[in-house]
């Protein structure tokens, strides 16, 4: 059954909770209203030498389009994961995740790559639990790494 937003964070709390051995209160997935929303903040990084290189080879102009164009089809696919989740778009969701690992390679993004793939090999095993909370992972890390690279725009390489 395909769900929101919400609840692929719901799952990931879950999932999460399982693994570490916390009890929800209430005992069941279906009631809610007692899980507690777990937030997990990550460290993202931008390989700053990665970007450096690129506009070393490129020139600031070209290096500047290379990078505009990869954060706008960032934010486009990250965007698509929720849709094509809640849709129940197996195939087309880890087309669009695993277009995302060239993308975020391509600028530095290794933790977003790297999660990607995480995504990709849940999808490829039909592990629904584990693909919805990496997507979760994904998303969080995706939208927090688009953020960092956009504070590196006053940064000189």
């Amino acid at each position: 059954m395909p769900v929101g937003r919400k609840g692929l964070d719901i799952i990931a709390a879950y999932t999460l909770s399982q693994a570490v051995g916390v009890k929800i209160r209430g005992g069941a997935m279906a009631d809610t209203n007692h899980v507690q929303q777990i937030r997990p903040v990550e460290q993202v990084s931008v390989d700053q030498e990665q970007l450096g290189a690129l506009y070393h080879q490129l020139g600031e102009a070209g290096a500047e389009d290379v990078v505009c164009r990869a954060l706008e089809e960032l934010a486009h696919r990250l965007g698509d994961c929720d849709a094509l989740y809640s849709n129940a778009e197996w195939v087309a969701l880890r087309k669009n995740v695993h277009a995302l690992v060239s993308v975020a390679e391509q600028i530095g993004m290794h933790a977003v790559a790297r999660v990607a793939r995480d995504v990709t090999r849940c999808l490829d095993h039909g592990d629904g639990i584990a693909a919805a909370a990496t997507l979760s992972r994904l998303i969080r890390i995706g939208e927090r790494s688009l953020t960092a690279v956009w504070d590196l725009q006053d940064v000189p390489f």
